[in-house]
């Protein structure tokens, strides 16, 4: 309940606050796909996204993409370091179609070769297995196909389009933006502690999306498989679908988004015989910078409630990456979130990140930088004694992403 309210606030907030700021204008369907992160999300648009276009003959070309090289400690007795890569790759190719337009995309990973032992260590990460174990104190990598699916925009009207969106692997209407794609996130290449309870469902196969779009509020509905993808990372989870969702989203001005879903996950863990029913909200703010950078943030809530009689556990999130100067780069995330999986009983950890990166070269169409966070912990007490009394984890990374074109 506690989510919710702090939920309901900041969009009535976001709406007041909309009236002082410029209007989202009404979008073509070529622009509203153009402006698609993962599956039907859709970042604020003054978001400068990163991304190089062409065109070839009638069909517009889009590529996206962006890889971390880190090495990441991780204190306490449950810790250990590792070096490896996070990273995705995105094209699309959109092409007017009768009186709307036609997208298809692909995304990649290369993660399944370059996070080896099928995880990286982050301290109360969980969600997901390796070699038939639950993972805890550590994050899966994603897997080598991220996305692969197509999107039809038809103008209903003056202000009204509707959007047909199927994948093989894609991201069905429930949740914000996922962290590999969202603004705020874009310097942070660990996931998010409240992963699983806000946006796992980023990779899921089997997706069949409907949505109408009026002025500024948009209504999805999906379909989808509920499962998590397996350990095999290279090949495609398919499955029935099982599973459902809906989202409402809100664009009140192009410095505001905001959503509100729900979905029903059948047994998305295979070491659980579970469903989850999960309710996700988010607010996110984008503003440009004189510098050509834009600041965002991003307030992002998530529940899951488990239908074999677990107690309802909760996240959220914070976090903000503020452009200092067109180079340098600050950002900060702040989490709270319930963990039933680590030790016998639930708790809540506390987690604050700060960080910052500093872009050195920016030539020909690549963006490289380098930077560094640090994350401490704060746990209860009966924790303690397994993780220690002060938590803390540190990476340092090297940054490469397409350049804005």
């Amino acid at each position: 309940m506690k989510g919710r309210i702090v939920f309901a606030v900041l969009c009535a907030a976001t709406i007041l606050r909309a009236q002082e700021v410029e209007k989202t204008p009404e979008l073509s369907p070529a622009t509203y796909l153009m402006n698609l992160n993962s599956g039907t999300s859709l970042n604020p648009l003054a978001w400068n996204m990163p991304m190089l276009m062409q065109r070839k003959h009638s069909w517009t070309l889009m590529y996206m993409g962006q890889a971390f090289v880190m090495e990441t400690q991780q204190s306490g007795p449950r810790g250990s370091d590792k070096f490896f890569s996070t990273n995705w790759g995105m094209a699309s190719a959109q092409h007017s179609l009768g009186k709307g337009q036609i997208m298809f995309d692909a995304m990649l990973s290369l993660e399944p070769a370059t996070v080896t032992n099928r995880s990286y260590p982050l301290l109360f990460q969980t969600g997901e297995t390796a070699y038939g174990q639950p993972l805890v104190d550590a994050q899966h990598p994603h897997d080598f196909v991220m996305g692969l699916g197509a999107h039809y925009v038809l103008p209903i009207g003056e202000h009204t389009l509707l959007h047909f969106y199927y994948a093989g692997v894609g991201d069905p209407a429930l949740g914000p933006v996922a962290f590999p794609h969202r603004a705020s996130a874009m310097e942070l290449p660990q996931a998010p502690l409240g992963h699983h309870w806000e946006d796992s469902t980023h990779i899921a196969s089997n997706v069949a999306t409907v949505g109408v779009k009026y002025r500024w509020i948009r209504l999805e509905a999906s379909g989808f498989h509920g499962g998590e993808p397996n350990e095999n990372r290279w090949n495609i989870d398919w499955g029935r679908m099982d599973s459902f969702s809906g989202r409402v989203s809100w664009f009140p001005a192009r410095q505001w988004t905001a959503q509100f879903s729900a979905g029903r996950l059948t047994k998305p863990e295979p070491q659980e015989n579970s469903d989850v029913v999960r309710m996700t909200g988010s607010v996110q703010y984008t503003r440009a910078r004189s510098n050509g950078e834009s600041w965002s943030s991003s307030f992002v809530w998530g529940r899951n409630h488990k239908t074999d009689g677990h107690p309802d556990s909760n996240a959220w999130l914070i976090e903000t990456l503020f452009p200092a100067t067109s180079k340098d780069f600050v950002t900060g995330r702040f989490e709270v979130a319930d963990k039933d999986e680590i030790v016998s009983e639930a708790f809540r950890v506390k987690a604050f990140t700060g960080g910052y990166t500093h872009d050195f070269s920016s030539r020909s169409n690549l963006e490289t930088g380098v930077g560094a966070n640090f994350t401490g912990y704060v746990i209860p007490a009966a924790v303690q004694p397994t993780y220690g009394q002060h938590p803390w984890g540190v990476s340092v990374y090297l940054r490469v992403r397409l350049k804005r074109g």
